[in-house]
């Protein structure tokens, strides 16, 4: 595929775990990275690793859930670097809260997060992509609530599902503009939220994937830089599955 040298990459939530595979990947390929993270302190050493001395990624502390910092997100890429053509709408939260204990409070947090702060991002890199014709918006949804449920997440899935509403209507609506919009779909991926689930949640989670391992961050990363590319240009509203055939068995072994 083309370089991404010279374009420039938005990573939401990219201090850690997903994020920061998403951007590692980006920043390999050649785009100059905005690492955005509600902890500020995370996202400018993230950026510092990505980036090096030739000053080729930003870190950012933005909550996604605030229009004015979504904002600020957004001026600071076209500040630095004058562009903005990849939006990957990563940032999301998933506390496990079994059904009769979940808050109408703890489901407007996880909607705040992950739906609103998706369509934030959006909102906030638009102009700008508007402005050159071209953009990339890959958002990160999940196998969970999408096309699969687990116990203890249903508000999770609900935000999951709804972000996949969010991208096909978004889709279409600046498809005109020469942006596209798509959703990578994670399975089990290893990131640092894994240690405190036990040995034994693991071993179960491990032996319903058939490649019998979980995914990297980077595999992610893989699966959106694809989709951020110039030669994913007639691929829009779709989502791209990366959980290791997790979804295809009909019936356990």
């Amino acid at each position: 595929m083309e370089s991404l040298r010279g374009q420039v990459a938005i990573v939401t939530g990219a201090a850690r775990g997903i994020g920061f595979g998403i951007a590692t990947v980006l920043r390999g390929e050649g785009a100059d990275v905005v690492v955005a993270d509600l902890d500020e302190a995370a996202a400018r050493a993230a950026a510092a690793r990505l980036g090096g001395t030739a000053g080729h990624a930003l870190g950012i502390g933005a909550d996604v859930a605030v229009q004015a910092d979504m904002a600020k997100m957004a001026a600071a890429a076209v500040s630095r670097w004058g562009r903005i053509d990849i939006l990957a709408a990563n940032a999301g939260i998933y506390p496990h809260i079994a059904l009769p204990d979940l808050q109408v409070a703890d489901l407007d947090h996880i909607m705040a997060v992950n739906v609103r702060g998706a369509l934030l991002a959006i909102q906030a890199c638009l102009p700008q992509m508007t402005g050159q014709g071209y953009g990339r918006i890959v958002l990160t949804s999940s196998i969970t609530g999408s096309v699969v449920g687990q116990p203890g997440y249903a508000h999770y899935g609900a935000t999951k599902a709804a972000m996949l509403g969010l991208m096909r209507s978004a889709a279409l609506e600046v498809a005109k503009a020469g942006i596209t919009v798509n959703a990578v779909l994670p399975g089990n991926i290893q990131t640092p939220g894994f240690a405190g689930l036990g040995p034994e949640h693991t071993r179960r989670m491990l032996a319903a994937i058939p490649l019998a391992r979980f995914g990297d961050p980077e595999d992610v990363g893989w699966a959106v830089r694809f989709l951020a590319s110039r030669e994913a240009s007639y691929i829009t509203g779709q989502t791209l599955i990366v959980d290791g055939g997790q979804v295809l068995p009909e019936s356990a072994d």
